[in-house]
């Protein structure tokens, strides 16, 4: 069966440095996978390539079969991807409902009251539709964003670093949402808190100065010697 999505030979330099050097990569329907890896590994720049916003230089993606590599990012949504970023991407001088409905809208909504409404019931903030945007908490400004990329209703939801910034309780409510999207949607996310990775990932990706290190289940990857040296071992993971 074709995966849901895939990249073959992925690869993206910027000056002499390889940010992403040759990636194959493999993502199953119903999945949620972890892409991990220290400091400059390339993660943002993967999944940046994987969701259109910086072109490829070399290699293809293909999306239940069909090759997006050459298509631009709004095209990619329309075709259901969605990414949300590192740092919260809301826009703080509208309101909550505001900011879902322009996510909806994009996506070509036909009942644009009914998809915001249930988007924000899906992260539990049902009831700040007026509240702006900008004045919510930072974990609520989180939680707008899964919200915004919802409402695009997206078979691929791509998150990188959602539990940066939460505290212990807000974590916890995090990784029970995101349990709750599966298999209906299919959840990539950079993430470097590892007891997030393990308790919630499928799969994992590890990526190492740009290149695939291992691929494997939580357990296969705390298992494996060269994970262990390179990253598990002593990390932070940014990149």
């Amino acid at each position: 069966m074709a995966a849901l999505m895939q990249a073959l030979g992925l690869t993206r330099h910027f000056g002499g440095i390889r940010a992403v050097d040759g990636v194959n990569f493999r993502l199953e329907p119903g999945e949620i996978h972890a892409i991990i890896g220290p400091n400059g590994a390339g993660k943002t720049t993967f999944v940046s390539l994987l969701s259109g916003r910086i072109p490829v230089q070399s290699g293809s993606i293909t999306l239940g079969g069909e090759d997006i590599t050459r298509l631009a990012a709004h095209v990619r949504v329309k075709k259901g991807i969605a990414y949300t970023f590192q740092i919260t991407s809301v826009y703080p001088k509208l309101s909550v409902f505001d900011n879902v409905a322009l996510a909806a809208q994009s996506a070509g909504a036909r009942d644009l009251g009914g998809q915001v409404a249930a988007a924000l019931a899906r992260v539990n903030l049902a009831g700040l539709e007026d509240h702006l945007a900008g004045n919510l908490s930072y974990g609520h400004q989180r939680l707008l964003e899964v919200a915004m990329g919802l409402a695009l209703k997206p078979r691929i939801l791509i998150l990188d670093e959602p539990t940066q910034g939460l505290a212990a309780g807000e974590i916890e409510g995090f990784k029970a949402l995101v349990r709750s999207l599966v298999p209906e949607t299919t959840v990539m996310l950079i993430e470097h808190n590892m007891e997030v990775v393990m308790d919630l990932a499928t799969q994992i990706t590890v990526l190492n100065f740009g290149q695939v290190l291992a691929t494997g289940t939580p357990d296969q990857i705390r298992a494996n010697p060269d994970v262990q040296s390179a990253y598990l071992g002593g990390h932070d993971a940014e990149g």
